[in-house]
């Protein structure tokens, strides 16, 4: 019986890191696609093939902020706090060839392994530095950066000591003076670690916007949004009409809405900084 000739795609890649089990799952309708798991929650996405496409939700959302921080193909000095596939530091060498990018990643044998199976670009300006996100954060220079992109997150979790406003304070010394900051963050109801973090986040930026899935936002499930903060007015209006434009549609929340959303709750300080809560079981199904 003569074999099969047809080719079998690549196999998934499965390794122990240092916070915990990471999976890279190649994604069966695209060939450079693959999807990045630790301990079962997917991280990212990387198209090796065309590295400005996104599919996550929260990655897109982040790659609508990213395009608007500067007219189309500006170069950008930008700081990524945590690398996981290093998806959006990607995107960002595709879309604005001549950026300088530095991504600081806690987990060494996580970047090990992303750098031998999904490799970098060696053409990009991208570096990799290895340790916590808040003291790579605490050597950059100030003013250096146009753009800090927060995705930090230990067992699906985002430590306490980068959620206070301590460490928003570094990051507004590291952006320049209409720098944007924007972070992944995830919660579900009451959504009380959100509403903490636009109270903080308030507190150190003028100007604040969220995007979310609407049903994240009403307190229905548990899920990310992106929370966005600059000292000067943020393109709200575009951001809007691009998150509604999405395969799957997002809300922005601006101004009175979002103080409205805030609730009174209180900005967090060192002091009383605590993770943010763990996904329940039935959010990554």
């Amino acid at each position: 019986m003569a074999k099969s000739s047809r080719r079998r795609g690549p196999e998934p890649v499965v390794e122990t890191v240092d916070g915990g089990l990471a999976e890279l799952i190649p994604d069966r309708d695209r060939a450079g696609g693959w999807t990045l798991l630790l301990d079962g929650a997917p991280q990212s996405h990387v198209d090796l093939e065309a590295p400005d496409r996104l599919t996550f939700e929260y990655q897109r959302r982040l790659g609508h902020v990213i395009d608007l921080a500067a007219p189309s193909g500006q170069a950008l000095n930008v700081l990524h706090l945590g690398g996981g596939a290093f998806t959006l530091a990607r995107y960002i060498a595709a879309t604005r060839p001549r950026s300088t990018q530095q991504v600081v990643e806690l987990d060494a044998a996580l970047v090990q392994l992303v750098r031998r199976e999904l490799p970098l670009d060696p053409g990009a300006r991208i570096r990799v530095r290895g340790g916590d996100a808040r003291a790579g954060l605490a050597k950059l220079p100030d003013a250096w950066a146009d753009l800090v992109i927060a995705d930090v997150f230990s067992g699906a979790r985002t430590p306490a000591h980068l959620t206070s406003t301590e460490f928003l304070a570094d990051v507004r010394r590291v952006l320049k003076p209409s720098g944007t900051y924007a972070a992944n963050l995830a919660d579900g109801p009451p959504l009380a670690h959100l509403r903490g973090q636009i109270a903080t986040a308030a507190g150190v930026f003028a100007e604040l916007a969220l995007a979310a899935d609407p049903t994240v936002l009403r307190g229905k499930r548990f899920g990310n949004a992106v929370l966005v903060c600059s000292a000067v007015p943020l393109p709200v209006a575009e951001l809007t009409r691009r998150i509604a434009g999405d395969p799957h549609p997002g809300r922005v929340q601006h101004g009175r809405e979002l103080a409205d959303f805030t609730g009174g709750a209180v900005a967090v300080s060192d002091a009383s900084a605590k993770p943010s809560p763990a996904p329940p079981a039935s959010a990554f199904r």
